[in-house]
């Protein structure tokens, strides 16, 4: 192969790898994307649970002080 030949194939080999690369930057952004919305949800998700868990406590705490009311109110 000539030297002229081989100046003509530089272009198109550099563009060939550009584009390589401009897809393998385009699928790592779009999978980080999607890492990203899965990781929010789950951190909303146990938001949720600890939301539920303090409810539950609350309820539970309120029903024992009206336990404690009845048994006082008992024994007076």
């Amino acid at each position: 192969m000539k030297l002229a030949d081989q100046r003509s194939i530089y272009p198109f080999a550099t563009l060939a790898v550009m584009c390589a690369l401009a897809a393998c930057s385009a699928e790592t952004a779009t999978t980080a994307a999607t890492i990203a919305k899965l990781k929010a949800q789950e951190a909303q998700q146990a938001q949720q649970q600890v939301d539920q868990v303090k409810q539950q406590l609350d309820a539970a705490a309120q029903q024992t002080e009206a336990q404690k009311k009845a048994i006082d109110e008992a024994t007076k």
